[in-house]
C-alpha cells in the first residue's frame, strides 16, 4: 500500500476543510511548493493535489501553485478537483501533473467521463466521494441518490486508472477511516482503490494496510496536525 500525502488548495494557499465545508478551513502554508518539498523528502512518490475552488466552479483555478508542486523532481502528481472535460485534462497534463481525476463528472456526465478515460488509458483516476454510502458532487455542495458501489461497477469497463474513496463523513475530521466500507469497496470493483478520509495515526495507516488488494491511502489533516510522520507511515507500508 502506497502512502499518498495530500496538499489541499485554496486561494494559493494549503488548507483543510472539515467536511468539505469552506466555511470551516485551516490554513497551513502560503507556499504550496514547500509543502510539497517537505513530502518529498520524507519519501514521498507521489502528491495527491485538490484544487477546491477548482472543484466547486468547474474549472481549474490554483494553476499557478500546482505548477509549482509540479515542478519538483522525482514525484507524481495527481490532480482532482474541477477536472470535467478533455480541454481540462490537457490542461492538467501541461502544468505537468501526472494523472487526472475526475470527480463531479463520473456522476452527472459519465458516457463523457469513460471517453475521457478511454482517451488518456493510465493516467485518469476516478473520484468517488460518499456521504453514507451516496455520491456527493459539485465540491460536495450536493449529494445525489446514487450509490457508491453501483457507480464504481458502471466503470470498471472503461479501466480507470485508479479510484479514490472518500467517506465525507471522515474528512478532516482525525476520526479514523472508514474501513468497512472501504474495503466494501474493494471487494466490490477490480479498480484498484485509494483509500480517503479520516486518517489520524499511524494505526490508521496500519489499519487501511490490512485491508487486502487496498491501493494506497491519502493522508491529509493527520500530518499537518502533527499526528502522523509521512516518512514513517512511508517506511510502515514498505515503500
Amino acid at each position: 500500500m502506497i502512502v499518498i500525502p495530500a496538499i489541499d488548495l485554496h486561494e494559493g494557499s494549503v488548507v483543510r476543510l472539515k467536511k468539505g465545508v469552506f466555511e470551516d478551513v485551516t490554513y497551513y502554508s502560503p507556499v504550496p511548493a514547500d509543502v510539497a518539498w517537505s513530502f518529498r523528502d520524507a519519501g514521498a512518490k507521489r502528491i495527491h493535489v485538490v484544487d477546491l475552488d477548482g472543484s466547486v466552479k468547474g474549472q481549474g483555478v490554483n494553476t499557478v501553485a500546482i505548477a509549482s508542486i509540479c515542478n519538483i523532481p522525482g514525484i507524481e502528481v495527481e490532480l482532482g478537483g474541477g477536472i470535467r472535460s478533455a480541454e481540462d485534462v490537457d490542461r492538467a497534463f501541461d502544468l505537468g501533473v501526472s494523472y487526472v481525476i475526475l470527480g463531479t463528472v463520473i456522476a452527472t456526465m459519465p458516457e463523457e467521463a469513460k471517453e475521457i478515460i478511454l482517451e488518456y488509458p493510465g493516467r485518469v483516476g476516478i473520484g468517488i466521494d460518499a456521504l453514507k454510502g451516496f455520491v456527493a458532487v459539485r465540491g460536495w455542495k450536493e449529494i445525489t441518490r446514487q450509490r457508491a458501489i453501483v457507480l464504481a461497477q458502471e466503470f470498471e469497463p472503461a479501466r480507470p486508472a485508479f479510484l479514490v474513496y472518500t467517506d465525507i463523513d471522515r474528512d478532516g475530521m482525525l476520526t479514523g477511516p472508514n474501513i468497512e466500507a472501504t474495503a466494501e469497496m474493494v471487494r466490490s470493483v477490480k479498480i484498484p482503490v485509494v483509500a480517503s478520509g479520516g486518517v489520524s495515526s499511524m494505526d490508521d495507516i496500519l489499519a487501511l494496510k490490512g485491508i487486502q488488494g487496498l491501493m494506497g491511502a491519502i493522508t491529509g489533516k493527520a500530518v499537518y496536525e502533527g499526528l502522523l510522520d509521512v516518512g514513517a507511515a512511508i517506511l510502515a507500508c514498505g515503500q
